[in-house]
């Protein structure tokens, strides 16, 4: 499993993961163009308040995605019934 350093929100931390070095290096600049965008309109904030919205902001991105990739799935899997159940298409 490959090992990891890398600065992140002024932080160097370290780990292993599976993930391929594309996908770290993207979930990277997710991370912190999000940060980004919440302290440009946050004003003078501490950065623990900021990481909370940034948890929060990531959470609730994540959710949103989630519920689209079920009812994706759900309407998937009524096309295939109805084209496994009917002869006619």
């Amino acid at each position: 499993m490959p090992r990891y350093t890398l600065t992140l929100l002024g932080l160097e931390i370290s780990f292993k993961t599976d993930a391929d070095n594309q996908r770290i290096e993207a979930a990277q600049a997710l991370i912190e163009n999000k940060y980004k965008e919440l302290v440009a309109g946050a004003g003078d904030i501490s950065k623990e308040r900021v990481l909370t919205y940034l948890i929060l902001s990531l959470a609730d991105d994540y959710l949103v995605a989630d519920e689209t990739r079920r009812r994706l799935e759900g309407k998937i899997g009524e096309i295939l019934e109805k084209t496994s159940t009917d002869p006619d298409r």
